[in-house]
């Protein structure tokens, strides 16, 4: 049988080890939080989807690309913020950070069906797994991962968490932002989106590169863009977050000429070029 002081001796080995993780995790913790006080004033060269997708693409024998453009909140179609909070997230502006009655309808579909068919993540938490996690569904990266949700609500503000997540979500296969978005499928900037246009990109947001590919599934991307824009006349937004002005008939499904509207057009480089000097953050990474 073992001796007293071997029971002792693993026992001590245990205590270590744990302290010796609790530090490493308090000190990756600090690590993101000062990263995330910095977003209060600047804006993030890169983020851990963008390295995950870079690394995927190497993998494959495959050149990573990222095309992406800042542009400040001002600068987006009010039609593509209402879009937005549409489809992922209705209720952002009165939760902080965690839409509870989102996530007791998601339990109860997915104990329903029996397994995971529906998910409950707020505009704040598919940032703050965007910003810095990876898309591994594990209990340490969820438990982080609603840490971080809380931290940028608290330190960054409704506004800046929108901007951000407007500017650094996937619209595609090395496509992040919605000026990018914008560009690539319509070629127009991000500030003259249309409602239907708008839709459409808030439709294909949860899975932009296979579910919601719409060179794969344009049927499906167009069930979820019509869905989404009968939605858009019931997001309610804060005066001081509204951007221009967007009369309520502008979100009626128009009847005819959706799909004219909603071909996806190439960048035209010859007039992108001159309006993108030094904004665009773009090429290999």
């Amino acid at each position: 049988m073992p001796s007293r002081g071997a029971h002792h001796l693993g026992r001590r080995w245990i205590r270590r080890a744990l302290g010796l993780l609790l530090l490493g995790l308090l000190i990756v913790h600090g690590m993101t939080l000062a990263r995330i006080v910095r977003l209060r004033s600047a804006n993030p060269e890169m983020t851990a989807l963008m390295r995950q997708r870079a690394e995927e693409a190497r993998a494959r024998g495959r050149t990573p690309k990222r095309v992406q453009i800042w542009v400040p909140y001002e600068r987006i179609s009010p039609h593509l913020v209402r879009a937005v909070l549409a489809g992922e997230d209705p209720r952002f502006f009165i939760h902080h950070g965690f839409d509870w009655e989102q996530i007791q309808e998601a339990i109860r579909e997915n104990l329903q069906e029996g397994e995971i068919v529906r998910g409950a993540s707020t505009i704040t938490q598919q940032l703050a797994k965007n910003l810095f996690l990876s898309t591994a569904r594990t209990p340490l990266r969820k438990l982080r991962e609603a840490v971080i949700t809380v931290e940028l609500e608290l330190l960054l503000g409704k506004r800046r968490i929108l901007e951000l997540y407007l500017n650094v979500i996937e619209w595609g296969d090395g496509i992040y932002g919605a000026e990018a978005a914008a560009r690539q499928y319509f070629g127009i900037s991000a500030a003259r989106l249309t409602p239907e246009q708008a839709a459409f990109l808030a439709a294909i947001i949860p899975n932009p590169r296979e579910t919601y590919n719409p060179a794969r599934h344009p049927q499906r991307v167009e069930r979820r863009r019509r869905i989404i824009q009968r939605r858009m006349r019931e997001v309610r937004i804060p005066a001081r977050f509204r951007v221009g002005t967007a009369s309520p008939d502008a979100f009626r499904l128009t009847p005819s000429g959706i799909g004219a509207t909603l071909t996806p057009s190439p960048v035209r480089r010859d007039v992108c070029d001159a309006e993108l000097v030094g904004e665009v953050s773009a090429g290999v990474v």
